[in-house]
Parts: C-alpha cells; structure tokens; sequence
C-alpha cells in the first residue's frame, strides 16, 4: 500500500476556500459610457491652396476661400471639445452612481 502523504486531505479544504474566496469578490466593473464623436469633429481641415500663376484675383477668392476653412475648422474643434467634455461629465456622474 502507498504511504498518505499528510497534505492529501487537506486538498479538498484548500479548493473549498479557494472558490469560496473568488465567489465573494466584486464582478468586474462595467466599462464607463463613451460618446461618439461627429464625423465634422474628425475630419481633417482643407485649405485652398494656389494655382501655379495666381493672380490677384485668385489671391483674394483664396484668401476668403481659407477664412470660410478656418472658421469650420474652429467649429470642428469646439465641437470635438464640447463633445469630450459632455463625456466626461457623464463619466463623472457614473462614477458617482
């Protein structure tokens, strides 16, 4: 006959805490609420770019062509801006629940 080694009947004590011990922690947090950006506030800003002989009368279609670019980039930015914070915010007040 085999000699019992004296740990063999401890075994099952140690599985019973084990389990015991996992069914007694907190599941795992669910992931915080994300907000999609508008595809305006992802899109890549394009300026108007000269022809090769420019005339004065391109540089100033250019230039209000650029201007009219540059405000809706800034309006892509606030929004990606205002966007991000609206998430954060309904980060914090999940957090909070």
């Amino acid at each position: 006959m085999t000699p019992l080694s004296r740990w063999i009947p401890l075994a099952p004590l140690v599985c019973a805490s084990m389990i015991a011990g996992c069914a007694i922690s907190p599941p795992p947090p669910a992931a915080p609420p994300r907000m999609a950006l508008p595809p305006a506030a992802t899109a890549p800003c394009r300026l108007d770019r000269l022809p090769e002989a420019a005339t004065q009368a391109d540089l100033e279609a250019s230039y209000a062509r650029r201007g009219a670019a540059l405000v809706l980039c800034d309006a892509a930015r606030a929004l990606a801006v205002e966007t991000l914070l609206a998430e954060r915010a309904l980060q914090d007040r999940w957090r909070e629940r």
